[in-house]
């Protein structure tokens, strides 16, 4: 095809732009043959490179390494003392040799015959070289409390979806494993006293087939506070989905999606970042209190109602469906809005609250479950005040103000 359509442009080009009697090895010719000579022949080469013969394999290859390339380590560099928090570059201090691995895909049906003129198509055999590197960065001296952000390039990543092992610095850690099955256990060092992670087998292709600049943000608790703690409170409390431990999406259509519980790439969900860092920062804490509200509508407690509420009536979620005591979405109270927005997030789904229980109580943790109020009362509103009288009752008012009506030491308050 290429071939024909070629030609038929050189001979157009070449009748416009060539002398109508050039001579070329004694021979005469027009300019529009010779530009239809021209054309053909880079046509041909396109239907060759294209199509191939018929039936005839095509076999591509994508880019391969001809050598790894390594970020720098630097002999008789400093190891950093850390206080605190901070963002630390590293040296890499045992790096693998680089993992490649082939893949071949086929397309097309060859016939086989490889005759021309013969039936079937072209056959296309494509081969992918994947390269991955096993590698371990000292990050500063020991002992450290843990990791938060770590980036790559710049870049944050992901490191649940990466197999890695942080050592902590102590000065009684021992060898790692995977070192050693490399190096020999009697050749593998323990790198005492200083921190350090190791990445196995970590997929180089979005770095180009290199072991990116790290940076890590690391931890290290530099008063007893946090030793001496013995449980926490945890929170937000309200938030559908913020207690799910699988991601939560809300539907959007077209194939689009919006997190529920994934604002991190710490860990694969809000919970299990927060988790990580809860037990890094307070390692003895064995008991946790875990908020779960649902809304007020009236400070006067004979007319209050006490409800599960939701931020959107017309929210579609994947995998998990809200429900809290039996109440479906469409059936639930909706939370109102303030500046366009809903002022809280909505009571969390009943099977993730089980879920969370379930997790913390794994973790070796003391759980108890404690409701909490949140009043859902919005500007504008035009319920009369118990604790003033007034025609309007405050925005947003603390749960400890519902009271009586009237309000205490007002005429007629039933207050003793």
């Amino acid at each position: 095809m290429a071939t024909l359509a070629l030609a038929v442009a050189g001979s157009a080009v070449g009748g416009a732009l060539l002398p109508a009697g050039l001579s070329v090895l004694g021979a005469s010719l027009s300019g529009a043959a010779i530009g239809a000579q021209i054309g053909a022949f880079a046509g041909s080469y396109v239907d060759n490179a294209l199509f191939g013969s018929s039936g005839q394999t095509r076999t591509v290859e994508g880019p391969r390494l001809t050598s790894a390339h390594l970020t720098g380590s630097t002999e008789g560099a400093p190891i950093p003392r850390l206080y605190g928090r901070a963002r630390l570059g590293g040296q890499v201090i045992w790096a693998d040799a680089i993992k490649e691995r082939v893949t071949r895909s086929s397309s097309g049906e060859g016939s086989g015959k490889g005759g021309v003129g013969q039936s079937g198509g072209a056959a296309t055999t494509t081969i992918e070289y994947h390269y991955s590197a096993s590698f371990a960065v000292a990050l500063c001296e020991g002992a450290i409390s843990g990791l938060g952000q770590v980036w790559a390039d710049g870049q944050e990543i992901n490191l649940s979806r990466l197999s890695y092992t942080l050592h902590k610095g102590s000065e009684t850690q021992t060898r790692d494993s995977f070192i050693a099955a490399r190096l020999g256990t009697d050749t593998t060092p323990a790198f005492r006293g200083t921190a350090y992670i190791l990445f196995k087998n970590m997929p180089l292709a979005a770095y180009g087939n290199r072991i990116p600049q790290l940076s890590f943000e690391v931890y290290r608790a530099i008063e007893p506070f946090g030793d001496e703690v013995k449980g926490a409170v945890l929170i937000p409390g309200s938030g559908e989905f913020v207690y799910a431990q699988s991601p939560v999406s809300e539907t959007l259509g077209d194939g689009r999606a919006l997190s529920e519980n994934v604002h991190t790439r710490q860990a694969a969900t809000d919970w299990a970042a927060s988790l990580q860092q809860f037990e890094q920062t307070l390692p003895n804490a064995k008991s946790v209190s875990l908020i779960v509200s649902w809304f007020g509508d009236d400070l006067r407690a004979g007319n209050c109602q006490l409800k599960p509420g939701v931020d959107r009536l017309d929210k579609v979620t994947d995998p998990l469906v809200w429900s809290v005591a039996g109440l479906a979405r469409a059936t639930a109270h909706v939370v109102s809005l303030k500046d366009g927005r809903p002022a809280y997030g909505g009571t969390p789904s009943d099977q993730t609250v089980v879920s969370a229980i379930q997790d913390l109580k794994a973790r070796g943790l003391d759980v108890a479950l404690t409701p909490f109020i949140l009043m859902d009362i919005a500007a504008g509103n035009t319920l009369p005040n118990p604790i003033d009288g007034s025609a309007s009752q405050p925005v947003y008012p603390w749960r400890g103000r519902i009271t009586v009506n009237p309000g205490p030491e007002r005429p007629g308050t039933a207050d003793k």
